[in-house]
């Protein structure tokens, strides 16, 4: 089987929960936050650089009518009146981290030329409710990370609580002036039409599911932003450009990301911490992103690191030495 098919997992366990109610709600968040982790530790990190097959470029399309299926079925489900108020909660939580691994999907394909499938990419961030990552995270982050002018490169010494409010502020702020810079106010704003295709979305969920849908959508987008931002708090934390000339920066390099490679996560998650490689060949598509030994590496892969950064003291003890070390390198 292609390691690559784990992608699959998350729609796989929203529907699971969906279907059986009860207990099965924490499904999602076992496998992800249990299940995972000690997954990648007892397995060995993937180091090999192997050419990526060409129909793997595919799997990305082919995720997002699972995805969308799987989150129609949990708000069906959340609606239905046959859920106790705590199954309910449990299932809008499942929707959301199947919701947050999606956005990985739209990442892959926010990247690639092919207006198709950034059009696609756009319509699964529309399910977190975040469709303006699209133009900030391609446009802006990747301009601008390790440098000030990066809202979602976080600070050495900066907590995920501090961190949250300016990415999430900054973020939008930034969106903005790029489609303002690019087209003006008119018809070809991004922001504009993304916001009126959200707004659109909303009516019909509610059309659809009521009041209680459109509440149970955007908790679960919520819950899913949060996850995506916690991540770019992972990625970058206290990783700096030089300043060549005043405002100017050197060229990003593989050492601006913290890159890991454990295996099951980077699995289900299509390379995405592979992320030194990424920020420096952003075109790259995920099958083809290649693992470095001489970048910032990070101790666990992206599910143990997004529970760590929860409790600062503990980040800052586990990264404290590995940033010293990143910087010496």
């Amino acid at each position: 089987m292609n390691r690559f098919l784990l992608v699959f997992v998350p729609p796989a366990l929203l529907a699971l929960a969906a279907a059986l109610g009860g207990w099965a709600a924490l499904l999602p968040i076992f496998v992800l936050f249990i299940a995972v982790p000690a997954l990648d530790q007892v397995t060995a990190q993937d180091h090999d650089n192997p050419p990526g097959a060409r129909w793997m470029r595919a799997l990305p399309l082919a995720f997002v009518p699972a995805h969308l299926a799987a989150l129609a079925y949990a708000l069906a489900r959340i609606t239905s009146g046959e859920l106790a108020i705590i199954e309910q909660i449990g299932l809008v939580v499942a929707a959301g981290i199947a919701t947050s691994t999606a956005i990985n999907v739209a990442h892959e394909l926010m990247h690639r030329a092919d207006r198709t499938e950034q059009a696609v990419a756009a319509v699964v961030m529309a399910t977190a409710t975040y469709t303006h990552f699209c133009i900030e995270h391609v446009q802006g982050h990747h301009k601008h990370v390790g440098t000030p002018r990066d809202p979602a490169t976080s600070r050495e010494g900066e907590s995920l609580y501090a961190f949250l409010p300016r990415t999430l502020i900054g973020g939008v702020r930034s969106a903005w002036a790029i489609e303002a810079a690019r087209s003006g106010v008119g018809t070809q704003n991004r922001m504009l039409r993304y916001g009126a295709a959200q707004v659109a979305l909303l009516v019909g969920i509610g059309a659809v599911w009521g009041g209680v849908g459109v509440a149970a959508f955007l908790a679960q987008s919520a819950i899913a932003v949060l996850m995506l931002e916690t991540i770019n708090y992972i990625e970058h934390y206290g990783l700096v450009r030089a300043e060549t000339a005043p405002g100017r920066y050197e060229r990003v390099q593989p050492r601006h990301s913290w890159n890991s490679s454990h295996r099951v996560s980077n699995a289900m998650l299509l390379n995405l911490a592979r992320h030194s490689d990424h920020h420096a060949f952003a075109a790259r598509a995920f099958p083809e992103l290649r693992h470095y030994d001489d970048v910032p590496q990070l101790p666990g892969g992206y599910s143990a690191m997004l529970m760590l950064a929860t409790v600062p003291p503990l980040w800052f003890r586990v990264m404290a030495p590995r940033l010293a070390g990143a910087r010496a390198a």
